[in-house]
């Protein structure tokens, strides 16, 4: 990967429903602090108040600058109404480079 690619992550949440998923998504997109999303139904099983929990969930996968990675997990964070909700940031090691810095050009301030 060439040094001036753009440094990518992606960023992954969870929530219980399309709508709160899809707002969610919306709004860091609206912000620019992700250049797209994408948002699966997904089928979650989790350790929660001392069982297992089974639930139908909603993953949203945002893409983002590395340096914006925390203003990210913050804004989810202040928008989410899970207790502990899941954000998890996976580094992009490699990729198209015209879609890296297609990234990097829809997290900038326009």
């Amino acid at each position: 990967m060439p040094a001036t690619t753009p440094d990518v992550v992606v960023v992954t949440t969870t929530h219980e429903t399309e709508d709160k998923a899809r707002a969610l998504a919306a709004a860091a997109v609206r912000e620019r602090l992700a250049a797209c999303a994408q948002i699966h139904p997904i089928r979650s099983l989790y350790w929660w108040d001392g069982e297992v929990q089974d639930s139908a969930e909603w993953r949203v996968d945002l893409k983002t600058r590395t340096d914006l990675a925390d203003r990210l997990t913050a804004f989810i964070g202040a928008q989410h109404d899970y207790e502990t909700p899941e954000v998890v940031v996976v580094p992009v090691t490699a990729g198209n480079p015209a879609y890296l810095e297609w990234v990097a050009a829809e997290t900038t301030a326009h």
